[in-house]
């Protein structure tokens, strides 16, 4: 349900922010999961330049205020 929502992310973001989508059942994946604190799946996690998170989402991925705090995120940086 949520692959759509993060391909039309992933393609609205190209050149301006990367997308990284992990498996947890990799070891990167849940060595990811337990820095972030993840507790289920889906989650999207939004980092800023310094890997802190800035937004996180569970369940289902709401493309709006993804878009508007990586928007946000870009503004500080220029």
């Amino acid at each position: 349900m949520n692959k759509p929502i993060v391909d039309g992310l992933e393609s609205d973001l190209e050149g301006k922010a990367e997308l990284v989508r992990l498996d947890i059942m990799t070891s990167v994946g849940r060595q990811a999961a337990s820095m972030y604190g993840v507790r289920g799946t889906p989650t999207l996690i939004v980092v800023d330049g310094q890997g802190e998170p800035t937004l996180v989402q569970m369940s289902l991925v709401r493309p709006g205020p993804v878009k508007n705090q990586i928007e946000q995120l870009l503004a500080q940086v220029q």
